[in-house]
């Protein structure tokens, strides 16, 4: 009888290892292996952003930014990364420069075509502008998304495109969502002189905790054991674990400004991980919380007061 019921616990033991070896790598899928599909993630209801997205001045200003955008002449550069691959970027360089350049960096299954409200912002103020495609993203190689985390030393050879083949002086870093983790992992790293800052709009503390946010309020499912399995995929497939990739544990070693812009209704990075990054840093800091705005919602909620803001930080940086 003892034997059996080992035995038993054994078949247990074996159908739940391999149940959870299946719902790692199917998780691995759904979040980190490279696709052109969308996914589906938590950020509470989208009624509202629907019914502005019709309206008449909504659509003339969507067609004056992509006419505005087509006049501009974006040159294609690239880099090849330590593991060998080839990244690309739009470059846009000023008519009529301030001395100043600016990396943009793109959110989770975003690409360089995005953000062109912020690109003819930084433009009208002077700033050359490169805004990479992230590994595994748009036009860039890579089979997985790093989250940040392998961005942040694909983000140093970008950095030094700038200085070396640019001849750029003063760089700042500005990211959303996840181009807001990879500005903030790249803050920890030994970085030139010539970057003066980092604005990070919508970050989130670190892979982990983001992660098990999602699978709480997609799936309703507990990070344990999920989490940890998928992780240990991730190691074996793409080279690194969830728990490394931490923007909490990098802006503890930033020596840069940092400017930290989150929105009080954000529900797909919770709000509160912007106080625990911003309680992390230890060096000049700002932060924002901009009432009634979701997930990087602040440029659009609060326009003219998100330029100030930008535009006080920055000079404020380079009178230090």
């Amino acid at each position: 009888m003892k034997k059996r019921i080992v035995w038993m616990m054994g078949i247990i033991l074996i159908v739940l290892g391999a149940g959870l070896v299946v719902a790692g790598n199917y998780f691995y899928e759904v979040a980190i292996n490279r696709s052109n599909e969308s996914i589906e993630l938590y950020g509470g209801t989208e009624e509202a952003v629907e019914a502005v997205s019709v309206l008449e001045e909504e659509q003339k200003r969507l067609e004056e930014l992509r006419d505005w955008t087509s006049k501009r002449n974006f040159e294609t550069v690239q880099v090849e990364t330590k593991d060998g691959l080839t990244l690309k970027a739009q470059y846009l360089e000023n008519d009529n420069p301030n001395g100043k350049s600016v990396i943009l960096a793109h959110g989770y299954k975003g690409n360089s075509e995005q953000m062109p409200e912020v690109t003819r912002f930084y433009y009208e103020e002077g700033y050359n502008i490169l805004k990479p495609d992230a590994r595994g993203h748009g036009k860039s190689e890579g089979d997985y998304i790093g989250y940040g985390w392998d961005d942040r030393v694909d983000y140093k050879e970008w950095i030094n495109l700038l200085i070396n083949e640019k001849e750029q002086a003063s760089i700042f870093l500005h990211g959303f969502s996840m181009g807001a983790a990879t500005v903030l992992m790249t803050s920890g790293e030994d970085l030139p002189k010539e970057v003066k800052g980092i604005i990070a709009d919508s970050g989130y503390t670190s892979l982990e905790e983001e992660l098990s946010h999602q699978l709480k309020y997609l799936y309703r499912l507990p990070s344990f054991p999920i989490m940890e399995v998928t992780s240990i995929v991730t190691k074996v497939r793409a080279g690194y674990t969830f728990r490394e990739a931490s923007s909490l544990e990098q802006v503890k070693k930033n020596r840069l400004p940092l400017f930290i812009i989150h929105g009080d209704q954000d529900e797909l990075v919770p709000t509160e991980m912007a106080y625990r990054l911003y309680e992390a840093t230890n060096t000049p800091k700002e932060l924002w919380i901009v009432p009634g705005a979701g997930h990087t919602e602040g440029f659009t909620v609060e326009e003219e007061e998100y330029k100030k803001r930008v535009k006080d930080f920055i000079e404020e940086v380079m009178n230090l």
